[in-house]
């Protein structure tokens, strides 16, 4: 026997049912599907999952928001500033020792103890900052935010700009 004489059994390969081609045979008329009805047509709509609720419809969608006037600080704590030997410390000093990555608004935390007498300027202090840097004999500056970080200024409301 040679691969080219392999074939199936008799009886065991029938050819498919050809139903839908007129009353003379098995098949005709309705084909099997029955009369009317989504079975009896030909093809369910796309995501159509029988009855129950499409999935597209069970997902969550459009939930919460994202807040454009967020402000984002790059932070430091009082740890950090025990190392500065100089009096003064700005953002541009804490960008020069490393701990701030870029020129970016600076909020002071008051995570770890400060010993020295130390004037500090940045956007942001925690209270706990303010009471420790005071506490040690220093000060702090709050620098203004630049124009387009925060909340823009209420312009009035509709009564009080006619």
């Amino acid at each position: 026997m040679k691969l080219h004489d392999l074939q199936p059994a008799p009886g065991s390969k029938r050819s498919r049912r050809r139903v839908g081609r007129g009353i003379a045979g098995k098949g005709g008329k309705t084909a099997g599907r029955g009369t009317k009805g989504a079975g009896a047509r030909d093809n369910p709509k796309p995501g159509f999952e029988g009855g129950q609720l499409p999935l597209s419809q069970r997902i969550p969608k459009l939930k919460g928001f994202k807040n454009p006037f967020r402000v984002e600080y790059a932070v430091i704590n009082l740890a950090m500033l025990e190392r500065f030997e100089g009096v003064m410390v700005t953002p541009e000093t804490l960008r020069d020792a490393g701990l701030v990555r870029k020129t970016g608004l600076v909020k002071v935390l008051g995570g770890g103890e400060l010993h020295r007498k130390l004037t500090v300027s940045a956007h942001a202090f925690s209270a706990t900052a303010v009471a420790a840097i005071e506490a040690a004999g220093g000060s702090t500056h709050v620098l203004a935010l630049p124009f387009g970080h925060g909340r823009p200024p209420a312009r009035g409301n509709a009564l009080t700009n006619r």
